[in-house]
């Protein structure tokens, strides 16, 4: 197979240039017609409660999305001018303040002294804005940025949707960012490993092509979420490079040994095509183990990381080839000496160490789990961007001034009699935390006719199906105190009507963070149980497997368990993706460590002495890729002012380099002390 592939490339080289260079057109149509999707809670599995919710909300009231502003300092004609203004504003459906709860010529006055307070503090005034559309779609994102315009310093608009309109503004300023420090990184690492000056960039062109395939195809996704945008090429580039370095060192030996450059190239493609199909698969198992999350931004990311695994592959046994055989003068004028030192004494240095090394790993294993274990992480959306944002200020002022965390919507039977709604509202006032509940029924209560009340609100609050209540409290999305307050509504709720629904940002953040804490167990033992399976057919044993996943799993506990010691909560997201991603972008060092190892046992080679020369053999190429990895990653990790990003970027540069000492350090370790019980639970024919 790899033969066949390397002779049609050799032979078509001119025309597999040519095509790479026109399907790069229809590749940048779909990226550019591929939707970002900014709102994470939307990727809750749709059966649960309050999706359902949600999707009720949007059938039956017309609307899915809230936004709350307030206004500082405004006399209460500019107040009412401002709402007229954004109630013009396309896609608002409606805007309350108070003055929108009775009709005109009924004195304000006579409205409950809660809900005034709900609506005043001494300086400042806030409105309720109701989208008619939900919180993420294009309608409303534009109508946040149309209500920005026409308010001013003295306005802050909160909510979900001004979050994503500011994560949106975030991450499309960063993103160009993201890749120029990823290549201008990688690209030094390459300067410093490779024997050419210009070889560097004839891989990062290859995979350039690659990610640029794999973000066009993701038009057929019909969507992907930012995150995924954003990590899909710094990712990409991180774990195909070994490909490319692999194609380049085998064609270098063939040219040594004597060969033409076009039969150098065949032989090249077929040892590189075998080499990187087995490197390959354990990674691309890694990315398919997140699509097993229940929180559907595993697939996301998963399937999206997959698909440029394989493309990578496809684009290191063609286009690289082809630019290589193009460009060899120029190459050839562009060589130098690798700068990286020789390392062929560390086999020994290591071997003579085992006992001492594998002492440390047992000693660091303690602090490590602990560390894993208690890691803090965060939910709130929010808190992973930076506190200047616009959106981030107007919730903290929103919390300063109305001592409001979180919203929530009630949706009930709009036929429960009204008596019970009130007795229901007041019960939900006792429960610690809540603010104001406000309703239909609860704002006229019942002493005002149903005559007084503005029929607009009464749309907004009731259908012929569902009545909708505003739930005020004063604890922030995804604290324990806001959690317990969920529960204790849901309870209080359902005793009036079992079919009732607590819906909005701090139920869904709740069910997040239930689904997400079963989807980490899951993705772990996935990912563990196909990498283990893949390993044990690799090389036909019992021990090995458990030897090389337990390896990189314990490079993943220390990895893990840092923010734990350093006191830096980790946003929920992280502490599920990263632990797969580093076990199955770096699962391969170990694997090519050991197949060297194992190939010199068969032959009977002593076992200090096979030990010694897998690790000479291996160790520069692993150092070379786990430098690549750190250095598409690290700039990121650094720059980036989303904390979802910089997080997950800062643990995947950082594993890389903790597996790459685990494989260098523990796992000859190991194979040392350990070989006669491999010896004897490997199948010793190849």
């Amino acid at each position: 197979m790899g033969e066949k592939i390397g002779k049609w490339t050799v032979k078509h080289r001119i025309f597999i240039l040519i095509l790479s260079v026109l399907l790069l057109i229809p590749a940048g149509i779909g990226y550019v017609k591929t939707k970002v999707n900014y709102d994470l809670l939307t990727y809750l599995p749709k059966d649960i409660e309050t999706m359902q919710g949600q999707d009720i909300l949007k059938e039956e009231f017309g609307t899915g999305a809230f936004s709350m502003i307030i206004e500082e300092g405004m006399e209460e004609k500019e107040v009412s001018a401002l709402k007229e203004k954004i109630q013009a504003v396309p896609h608002v459906k409606n805007v309350i303040w108070y003055d929108s709860l009775l009709d005109l010529s009924v004195p304000i006055e006579i409205l409950p002294d809660e809900i005034l307070q709900a609506f005043n503090t001494d300086d400042a005034t806030m409105m309720f804005i109701i989208f008619d559309d939900t919180t993420s779609s294009d309608e409303t994102i534009e109508a946040v940025r149309e209500i920005r315009q026409i308010t001013d310093e003295r306005s802050f608009l909160s909510g979900m949707s001004a979050i994503l309109v500011d994560t949106e503004d975030l991450s499309e300023k960063e993103a160009p960012v993201y890749v120029m420090m990823a290549v201008a990184l990688s690209s030094l690492v390459l300067m410093l490993a490779m024997d050419s000056y210009l070889v560097p960039f004839l891989f990062l062109v290859s995979i350039g092509i690659a990610i640029v395939y794999n973000l066009g195809t993701n038009m057929f996704l019909g969507q992907i979420s930012y995150v995924t945008k954003a990590l899909a090429a710094v990712l990409q580039l991180g774990v195909t490079m070994d490909y490319s370095i692999f194609l380049w060192h085998s064609y270098e030996e063939r040219l040594k040994m004597g060969l033409e450059k076009e039969e150098a190239m065949v032989k090249a493609i077929e040892e590189t095509f075998s080499s990187i199909i087995g490197s390959s698969v354990t990674t691309v198992a890694g990315f398919i183990a997140l699509c097993f999350m229940s929180f559907t931004l595993g697939f996301d990311l998963g399937l999206v990381m997959a698909k440029g695994v394989i493309l990578g592959v496809c684009s290191c046994v063609t286009i690289l080839p082809a630019m290589i055989l193009v460009m060899d003068p120029l190459l050839r004028r562009t060589a130098h000496k690798t700068i990286l030192p020789d390392l062929n004494g560390i086999g020994e240095f290591v071997t003579k160490k085992a006992y001492l090394f594998l002492a440390i790993g047992l000693l660091l294993l303690i602090p490590a789990v602990y560390g894993y274990q208690h890691t803090p992480v965060y939910y709130n959306l929010d808190s992973t961007l930076p506190a200047s944002l616009p959106s981030v200020q107007a919730n903290e002022k929103l919390n300063q001034k109305f001592e409001t965390g979180a919203t929530h919507i009630l949706m009930m039977n709009s036929q429960v009699e009204n008596k019970d709604v009130q007795a229901m509202a007041d019960q939900m006032k006792q429960v610690p935390g809540v603010k104001w509940v406000l309703g239909y029924n609860t704002i006229k209560g019942p002493a005002i006719p149903d005559a007084m009340i503005p029929e607009s609100l009464r749309e907004n609050l009731i259908t012929d199906r569902w009545a909708m209540l505003l739930i005020g409290s004063e604890y922030k999305v995804a604290s324990n105190e806001v959690n317990e307050q969920i529960t204790t509504l849901t309870e209080i709720a359902k005793s009036y009507d079992p079919d009732a629904m607590l819906i909005g940002e701090a139920p869904c953040t709740k069910d997040l963070i239930t689904i997400t804490d079963n989807d980490f167990n899951t993705v772990s033992m996935v990912s563990i149980g196909i990498i283990f399976v893949i390993i044990g057919l690799v090389f036909r044993s019992f021990t090995l497997p458990v030897i090389l996943v337990a390896v990189i799993e314990f490079g993943i506990f220390v990895n893990m368990g840092i923010p734990a010691y350093t006191g830096n909560p980790l946003p929920f997201i992280a502490s599920i993706v990263i632990g797969t991603i580093q076990l199955g972008s770096t699962v391969d060092y170990a694997i090519l460590m050991t197949t060297r190892y194992r190939r010199d046992r068969m032959k009977g080679i002593t076992k200090q002495e096979a030990v010694q020369n897998a690790l000479n053999a291996s160790t520069k190429s692993i150092l070379i890729s786990a430098l690549s990895f750190f250095a598409a990653t690290f700039g990121v990790g650094l720059y980036s002012n989303i904390d979802m990003i910089s997080s997950l970027c800062t643990l995947m540069a950082r594993g890389a380099l903790i597996s790459m000492t685990c494989v260098i350090f523990l796992l000859p370790s190991i194979l040392m002390i350990f070989d006669t019980i491999i010896s004897k639970t490997t199948f010793q024919k190849e």
